[in-house]
């Protein structure tokens, strides 16, 4: 594979692989080391990428495995309770801004309904592609979805309805 062939077939899909890696690790450096680390690997193994029939789909379940590899080693650098900690801390930031809510409200959901509902709604991948990516079952990638769906609508709900309580007392 040609330097020109990996640009236009590999590092294309950076800035998707950016915004699915953001999405496990919530920051943005380490995104970013995650998508250059991939990319490297990616580069080492040029040959053999072409055996990929879905490019695309095999780089978004590099990120997915990096970014979990991530964290279950920052789990244990750590420590269970000192990370979930500093988890809680990062999702009670009050913020004014609904936006900033939803992003909230998804951040917090289980693993793999963040990443069913990025993939869905954010980067708009059909069902049978998502499946791929995060490897189960197409019913799985349903259920996640409409759980996931549940919950922030449940949420945005519970937040308008605590608003509406707000502005009654006054």
């Amino acid at each position: 594979m040609t330097h020109e062939t990996f640009k236009d077939t590999v590092f294309c899909l950076k800035d998707e692989m950016y915004r699915f890696a953001k999405r496990f690790v919530m920051s943005s450096d380490e995104a970013e080391d995650v998508v250059q680390d991939l990319m490297m690997k990616f580069w080492q193994k040029k040959e053999e990428l072409a055996q990929f029939g879905n490019l695309k789909s095999y780089a978004l379940k590099s990120v997915k495995n990096e970014c979990l590899n991530r964290l279950k080693h920052h789990d244990v650098k750590m420590g269970f309770a000192d990370f979930q900690l500093h988890r809680s801390e990062l999702y009670q930031i009050e913020t004014n801004n609904l936006k900033e809510q939803i992003i909230s409200f998804i951040n917090g959901l289980p693993e793999k309904q963040k990443a069913v509902i990025h993939l869905k709604d954010v980067e708009e991948y059909e069902v049978a592609e998502i499946a791929e990516i995060l490897e189960m079952e197409q019913n799985a990638v349903r259920v996640n979805l409409m759980r996931a769906r549940t919950k922030i609508k449940e949420q945005i709900q519970n937040l308008m309805d605590f608003e509406n309580r707000m502005i009654d007392n006054l």
